[in-house]
């Protein structure tokens, strides 16, 4: 049989920056706060600062000493440090972060500057030499010698590191910055420094602007903030002047989808400094940057003649954030650039939008994706834009916060505290009504929110749990609900597979992203098909015995209908005392009524360590009781191992959805019928 060669795609260069910069971004972003707690004790302390202290500031003598101040240790050790440690633990843990950090001590006590670059370099150098090193003798350490060797190994090659620092990559990191400190020079005294948005605002939109802000102007801005107390550098890409003058003309003059969006994303962008809000709205009308282009230059071009800047990095981009960096004697300058940006970027946008003719809301959808595309993962955000023009399914009733699909819906997740009863139930019903609807292939699986992983196109929870799932979930689209058995969210996610399915399936994308989260979908997320292959092979009268079934009920109350439950899972030996404490604490998070007169109530995801193997109880309730103001006739107590009671949940749904087997359910004289309806007859 021939052997078909696939050729490897080639990866753009514009792909290499962008990881690049997001590389470079991910030293920088997690210390910003250091950077912000420096900036304030600057704009405060220093000798031209709001409140001079000489001992805080570093200026002046105190007994005769010179004051060192907090001022440059901070700037000179501290943040070098931060970002190197960083570095090095982004490549190898925390042992990659420690030795990252020593070789980053050797670049700053021998260039005698703030040594970002330097940091950037030996962090991330550190991290990948020791966890080359360390595979060397992978393996290979006597037992009991194991901490002995790490510790030696890393302190032996820091120190070889920080010398490397000292003589080698200190000169010519110190020969970078000074050359690119004076071309930024040549560039301000020749008033040519606007012309650097030529490059920034293109390169925002292509999500470069990682690689030149963190790469190359927070360096070259805290050098020249250190020695002037300001630097006119950190605005040169974070002014949000230029994105809310292109927004603030797509909503006078935009039309559709995106006229409606632009103020909504305008506040978001403005206030809240999320700069990728209006990447869009460029990428449906590229000559829209020639707007931003100006706005950026003329922003640019009033910082430079009121001779203004902040004194520290302003991240995100929001007014507020550069107000708070800005320098006591900018104020006047700062704001009146982000004015005037704003202002030249509106009305060229304005002129570009009134004068050329374009499809707005047809294009907003298809810009996102291409957005998307470019920045290699969804956005978290971008939904502002979409959010309105996606119909019923993707309506805002009922979700508990949305994502953007940037492809046909592959992956559905269902999850609960647990991840084995509600969850399991819900995950059931979507499944059938998926199938139903004519794409078998929709995987609907269930997990705990602890396993969640950000890899689902959409998720379904609790509307008391959607807070709890999102953070491990944002790309995704978020929908709540409160009925497990029949909720109306339902018919609005099975059209919302269908939309998407319909308009963007076939796309080599949607498999590639299909495989992906196949591949990544937790353990817990077992469908409940592959758990009732397992439950066969594990005995599947063993799960729902008749002994476990009770036609009268003898509990009045919730409290008391939970313990029922759980005592005939503790009397078939699948649980111990814990678990059934467990599920009342389960209880008072979140309820675990279904819908549909049924409750199902299971241990938290940390009782799992009291089951002892997998056990469903049934108890029905005549004349019902009242749960948390719904009516219950019949508790369904669930404990899982591995996914194999998942065959028995997906039979009782069936049932449950199903108003003539409930009321056979609701007849039954016998424990028998009632094993018969789930599909599982004791032997």
């Amino acid at each position: 049989m021939a052997t078909e060669t696939v050729a490897k795609p080639r990866t753009s260069a514009r792909v290499h920056v962008q990881k690049f910069g997001t590389f470079l971004s991910g030293m920088i972003m997690p210390n910003i706060g250091a950077f912000i707690a420096w900036g304030i004790i600057t704009a405060l302390f220093i000798e031209k600062g709001w409140l001079p202290v000489p001992q805080l500031g570093g200026f002046g003598e105190t007994d005769g000493k010179p004051n060192i101040g907090l001022v440059g240790p901070m700037i000179t050790y501290l943040l070098p440090l931060l970002i190197g440690y960083t570095g090095g633990k982004m490549v190898y843990d925390v042992r990659g972060g420690v030795v990252g950090a020593i070789g980053t001590m050797g670049v700053i006590v021998g260039a005698g500057i703030p040594m970002f670059i330097g940091a950037m370099i030996m962090g991330p150098l550190g991290g990948w030499t020791m966890k080359k090193i360390d595979s060397i003798w992978d393996g290979k350490i006597r037992p009991g010698f194991e901490m002995l060797v790490n510790n030696f190994s890393a302190g032996i090659w820091g120190a070889l590191l920080a010398l490397l620092g000292f003589y080698g990559i200190s000169p010519l990191v110190t020969a970078f910055s000074t050359a690119a400190g004076n071309f930024v020079q040549f560039l301000v005294h020749n008033g040519l420094l606007p012309l650097t948005s030529i490059f920034i605002e293109p390169a925002k939109v292509l999500f470069l602007n990682n690689a030149i802000n963190h790469g190359v102007l927070t360096p070259l801005g805290v050098q020249q903030s250190l020695e002037q107390g300001k630097s006119i550098l950190f605005l040169l890409e974070a002014n949000p002047g230029p994105g809310l003058g292109l927004l603030l003309a797509y909503a006078f003059f935009g039309r559709g989808a995106a006229k409606a969006s632009a103020p909504g994303a305008a506040i978001i962008q403005f206030l809240g400094g999320i700069h990728e809000i209006y990447f869009p709205y460029v990428l449906m009308r590229p000559l829209l940057i020639l707007g931003t282009i100006a706005g950026g230059m003329t922003g640019i071009a009033t910082l430079a003649v009121t001779n203004s800047g902040l004194v520290a990095p302003a991240a995100p981009g929001s007014i507020f954030a550069v107000l708070a960096q800005t320098s006591r004697d900018s104020y006047f300058g700062v704001i009146l650039s982000v004015v005037l940006a704003a202002a030249v970027s509106f009305l060229v946008s304005s002129v570009i939008l009134r004068t050329t003719k374009h499809s707005d809301e047809a294009d907003l959808g298809d810009a996102t994706a291409r957005m998307e595309e470019m920045k290699g993962k969804k956005s978290s955000v971008a939904s502002t834009l979409t959010g309105a023009g996606m119909g019923t399914a993707a309506g805002a009733a009922g979700r508990g916060g949305v994502g953007v699909l940037a492809g046909p819906v592959r992956n559905v997740v269902f999850a609960c505290d647990a991840g084995m009863g509600s969850s399991a139930m819900g995950a059931s019903v979507l499944r059938n009504k998926i199938k139903a609807a004519g794409f078998p292939d929709v995987k609907v699986t269930n997990a705990s929110i602890a396993n969640l992983t950000d890899s689902y196109d959409v998720v379904v929870t609790h509307q008391d749990l959607t807070e709890r799932a999102k953070p491990a979930t944002s790309s995704a689209v978020h929908y709540s609900v409160d009925n497990f058995m029949s909720s109306p969210r339902y018919d609005e996610i099975v059209e919302l597979v269908r939309e998407s399915n319909t308009e963007r399936d076939g796309s080599a994308d949607a498999g590639a992203t299909h495989g992906a989260h196949a591949a990544e979908a937790p353990v817990d997320a077992a469908p409940a098909a592959a758990a009732g292959t397992a439950a066969s092979a594990a005995g599947t009268s063993e799960i729902l015995a008749r002994e476990s079934v009770v036609l009268t009920g003898s509990a009045t109350t919730r409290d008391a209908a939970i313990d029922e439950a759980g005592r005939l899972l503790l009397t078939r030996g699948a649980v111990d005392e814990g678990y059934i404490a467990a599920m009342h604490e389960r209880e008072e998070s979140v309820s675990t009524y279904m819908g549909s007169f049924l409750a199902i109530p299971h241990g938290t995801n940390a009782a799992k360590d009291h089951i002892r193997k997998s056990a469903v109880s049934v108890i029905r309730y005549p004349e019902g009781i009242d749960w948390n103001g719904k009516e219950v006739k019949f508790v369904v107590g669930v404990a899982g191992i591995n996914n194999e009671h998942l065959h028995i949940l997906s039979s009782i749904a069936k049932v449950f959805t199903n108003k003539e087997q409930v009321a056979r359910l609701e007849a039954a004289t016998s424990e028998d019928e009632v094993l018969e309806l789930f599909g599982k007859v004791n032997a």
